[in-house]
């Protein structure tokens, strides 16, 4: 109870706005004080809630490892952050073996049922559903891949027993855990779409209908029951069994639009552990998950398109350099959108997107101050010829971060996501179903063309997730990741920029206003110091949208004798270290 007075008092205290940074106007609301970096010598944790970091350190200090905490981690994110991850989701995870000395990662990204049809986000016409009709409901729910991840990586690498990782988020499920504003805040901005099901309507508002304020104790005993089972008898008992069974009838029978996910696609899900992806970026290696992935790749290609500017004698405040980040960001957007999907089922350029020639040659269309007038996607080496269209993939920001440095020094970058805030709306035995269906883009082909991320059974829909771990001499230096929908990429970028051209510490490159730019319009940060920029970049010929762009950057630095944690102000999350 005294831990959860603290968290408690830490919740409802006044938002930390994002810390002024270098060479940037002054920004943020006066008198607030930002968050600050966290310095350790023998491990770090940092994620979305201050309870779920807590819950990583306790099992640091009681001698499990990165993997083992991971684990506590996303049990207790999936109880006291619903919205954003949870049992019913999937994720992406980049792990360094430090006794190997060896960078792998791990797709547990969900599956599309195998009856599931490209036309199934179209109306009778043919035309792209609107986004709620599509998410709402069964319809887009994809096989749930965390439970999976989590058993896969801790069988592998884990230090304790996999029952004792849950022992921190049954307890909090069964004793209660404080709403916290940020939770509080989304509950009602829901209006009625969490009420359109019983069961989330009943745990997320009272008696009386209204939402559930900040600061309320709630309780999860159908989610400390649902643990309980996984504890015992590990992730089949999810994937098979009356779990699995009570999360076929939601999808099957929601109400106005059901779902075709069914007892062979959980039964028949695995998770993929993959090469990972890695573009050299000054004197580093930027390394990240690749396809289903579009995280690892875009980022890859930003970094490589801006690597030839002085973006250090530039500095953090320049118009031209942002300018020239944000034209980079435009071409790997048009690339993502014509090539980037699931390489297990359409053929993909995986080494042509990231080989140094091409990235020379779409360089040089960037012109330091001068707008670039269309960007196209480029013509990548293919190791075979195919032809792909442009989709229509919406991707939102329904996402949470975990990054771990443990006493081993094992580093541990994961992005974890039930897609949009409380996913399909869908909650079964006191977690919520995903809407990941909706990553895949609703047409299917222009023009006879096919489009690469159209839905296919079994098939895994793109995403923009991009846990990174950046090596510097074959050892990490630096891990981070963000959620943020197809926002991630650029929020990475970035604090990666920041970190790596213009010397800031982890704490402020994660703190810099938010200024990117994917489909032409640049994206500016309402209320920070960035939005002094506007009037160059109007004057350069771009359209600005001034907005709210919250990201959650967690980010952790590897130095021999030193670890420093960083986490994002606009959000609740925190750093805790030894």
């Amino acid at each position: 109870m005294r831990t959860i007075l603290f968290v408690l008092a830490f919740l409802l205290a006044p938002p930390a706005y994002a810390q002024e940074a270098p060479a940037l106007p002054p920004e943020g609301a006066s008198g607030v004080t930002p968050k600050q970096a966290v310095t350790a010598k023998d491990w770090m944790v940092v994620a979305a809630n201050p309870l779920a970091t807590e819950a990583g350190a306790e099992i640091l200090r009681a001698g499990g490892n990165a993997v083992d905490a991971m684990v506590g981690i996303q049990l207790v994110l999936g109880l006291v952050e619903p919205q954003s991850s949870g049992l019913g989701g999937g994720a992406f995870l980049v792990y360094w073996d430090a006794k190997e000395k060896k960078l792998t990662t791990f797709d547990g990204r969900e599956t599309a049922p195998s009856e599931a049809t490209s036309t199934l986000f179209q109306d009778a016409q043919g035309q792209p559903l609107k986004f709620n009709d599509a998410v709402i409901g069964g319809r887009s729910v994809g096989t749930p891949a965390t439970p999976r991840l989590l058993e896969t990586v801790q069988r592998r690498y884990g230090a304790l027993p996999w029952a004792r990782t849950f022992q921190t988020a049954i307890r909090l499920a069964d004793e209660g855990f404080p709403v916290s504003p940020r939770l509080a805040t989304l509950i009602a901005a829901e209006g009625d779409l969490l009420k359109r099901y019983p069961e989330a309507a009943r745990y997320f508002y009272d008696g009386a209908g209204a939402p559930l304020p900040a600061g309320a104790l709630l309780r999860n005993p159908a989610y400390a029951e649902t643990l309980r089972t996984l504890a015992r008898d590990g992730a089949d008992a999810f994937y098979s069994g009356p779990i699995a069974k009570d999360i076929v009838a939601a999808v099957r029978t929601a109400p106005g639009n059901p779902g075709l996910l069914s007892l062979d696609d959980l039964r028949t899900y695995r998770v993929k552990e993959r090469d990972p992806v890695c573009t050299p970026y000054r004197a580093r290696e930027i390394c990240g998950m690749g396809p289903p992935s579009s995280g690892a790749l875009a980022l890859g290609q930003i970094l490589g398109l801006v690597e030839r500017f002085d973006l250090a004698t530039l500095g953090a405040a320049s118009p031209q350099a942002w300018q020239i980040i944000a034209d980079a960001s435009r071409l790997a957007f048009a690339d993502r959108e014509r090539y980037m999907a699931d390489s297990d089922f359409v053929p993909m350029p995986v080494k042509g997107l990231v080989a140094p020639d091409y990235l020379a040659a779409r360089s040089a269309q960037l012109t330091p101050g001068t707008k670039l007038a269309d960007a196209q996607p480029g013509n990548p080496k293919w190791t075979h010829a195919r032809l792909w269209a442009d989709g229509v993939s919406p991707e939102f920001a329904g996402t949470s971060h975990i990054t771990v440095v443990d006493r081993d020094r094992n580093v541990l970058s994961m992005t974890t996501t039930i897609e949009t805030g409380f996913g399909s709306r869908l909650m079964v035995r006191g977690f919520m179903l995903n809407n990941e269906l909706t990553d895949f883009s609703f047409t299917t082909q222009k023009d006879g063309v096919p489009v690469a991320n159209r839905l296919e059974p079994g098939k895994r829909p793109r995403s923009s997730m991009a846990p990174t771990i950046v090596l510097k001499d074959g050892s990490p230096e630096l891990a981070l990741g963000s959620p943020g929908g197809s926002q991630i990429i650029g929020y990475v970028a970035k604090s990666l920029i920041a970190y790596l051209d213009w010397g800031m510490d982890i704490q402020s490159a994660i703190a810099l206003p938010n200024l990117l730019n994917r489909f032409g319009t640049m994206e500016i940060e309402k209320s920070t110091g960035a939005e002094a920029l506007a009037p160059a970049f109007r004057a350069m010929g771009y359209e600005v949208k001034i907005g709210d762009m919250t990201s959650g950057l967690h980010g952790v630095v590897i130095a021999p004798d030193q670890l420093t944690g960083g986490a994002d102000p606009r959000r609740e999350g925190v750093a805790i270290g030894n």
